[in-house]
């Protein structure tokens, strides 16, 4: 489902050089969870921006749903990114002018659905505990809320590929694993999910944690 090879991501030029990831090799099967852990620093968020498809590698290369993603070109990228992932990360990305129905049923859109987006979209806030704010636009809505509306426009579309950031930061710790849980329902529909946590609890319910320190995997454990 998912294969980088000696990916690297370097920020800056010269003496200012920061390399966020170096030379990581990673395989994910198809509808497998793997968890990503390490210290602040350590390259997490930067891996997962570049297996979203949302940042580019310095070097390496990518193959993910099908693509050779690092070899598309803006347009392509984008388009792979709307037919193929979720993305959950921790400042949401929600267009403030939408209400968080039509935030959700953007999702859809993107990936093609020219009719039947409203059903599908009230229903995915449901499940996250929404249906009452449906109307609500980001602005209305709690960091929380936000965060909700964020997992269930991941949850409509039941991508191939589902990349979440502290997917539950921004929520308490009952309604965090709950909505979590849902997250990993995803599964069931074929979804192949990597996650970035420091909640040990959640990496437990990965298939694999990954360690990650100074742009590097130092660790693999498998879980189940």
């Amino acid at each position: 489902m998912l294969e980088a090879r000696d990916l690297t991501r370097v920020w800056g030029k010269g003496d200012a050089a920061q390399t966020a990831v170096d030379r990581v090799d990673l395989s994910v099967g198809r509808g497998e969870i793997v968890a990503i852990v390490g210290p602040s620093g350590s390259g997490k968020s930067t891996l997962g921006a570049l297996l979203a498809g949302i940042d580019r590698p310095t070097g390496g290369s990518i193959v993910a749903a099908g693509a050779r993603i690092d070899q598309l070109n803006d347009n392509g990228l984008a388009r792979w990114r709307s037919e193929h992932v979720g993305i959950v990360f921790q400042d949401f990305h929600l267009l403030p002018t939408l209400t968080a129905a039509e935030n959700v049923e953007l999702a859809l859109k993107l990936k093609g659905q020219r009719r039947g987006r409203r059903k599908p979209a009230r229903a995915a806030l449901d499940e996250v505990g929404l249906a009452d704010k449906v109307g609500r636009l980001p602005s209305q809505l709690s960091g929380g809320e936000q965060q909700r509306v964020a997992i269930a426009r991941a949850l409509v579309v039941a991508p191939a590929l589902l990349v979440a950031d502290e997917p539950t930061g921004s929520l308490d710790q009952s309604t965090g694993h709950a909505v979590f849980e849902q997250l990993l329902g995803l599964r069931d529909r074929g979804t192949t999910i990597v996650f970035i946590t420091h909640d040990p609890e959640l990496a437990g319910a990965a298939d694999r944690i990954i360690t990650m320190v100074d742009g590097h995997i130092v660790a693999e454990e498998r879980v189940r």
